[in-house]
């Protein structure tokens, strides 16, 4: 995908290069206008690489006007716009029984979408089907963060390829 500073690979996996936490929030109100009810967006990647940024940019895409903080030491934080937003922090659960014990169903399966930092700690509990975002420092001195998101399952090939376009004609991503 010229322009875009990214690739569809043959496994459906979209690679995008962002320049500053603008274009990381620009990529989450993009995905949060095309999200659905019962969406679930998996988020891994290291301290200070854009989780909860991307986060905001999903909430503002949802039309929520309250400012999305990370969840960090509530575990659970809750937004209402066009569809309740779950925002969950698996970051201070230490092993599988504790993330068992918070519930998720009720998010995962309720009439919001779910989108779940440090996502890798619990991916045992999750739904199959998700979409995996998975971002990453370019270097430890530049504000660039490498992107990838990964489909699982058809739902997530449809969101894809509803963004792509999307991204195409916004041009930010040179």
């Amino acid at each position: 995908m010229k322009g875009i500073a990214g690739t569809i690979s043959k496994m459906s996996t979209l690679q995008i290069k962002s320049h500053n936490p603008e274009q990381t929030q620009l990529l989450g109100k993009h995905l949060g206008e095309i999200v659905l009810e019962r969406d679930v967006i998996l988020l891994d990647g290291e301290l200070g690489t854009g989780k909860t940024c991307l986060i905001q940019g999903i909430a503002h895409g949802l039309g929520i006007e309250q400012y999305a903080f990370s969840p960090s030491y509530v575990l659970i934080r809750e937004y209402f716009g066009r569809l309740p937003l779950y925002h969950i922090d698996l970051y201070r659960l230490n092993n599988i029984e504790e993330i068992d014990e918070l519930g998720l169903e009720e998010y995962l399966y309720g009439n919001g979408i779910c989108v779940i930092e440090w996502a890798s700690r619990g991916l045992p509990l999750l739904p199959r089907d998700h979409l995996l975002i998975n971002l990453d420092y370019v270097s430890a001195y530049e504000s660039h963060r490498n992107i990838n998101l990964q489909p699982n399952g058809k739902r997530y090939v449809d969101l894809m390829q509803q963004l792509i376009p999307i991204l195409k004609r916004e041009q930010p991503w040179n």
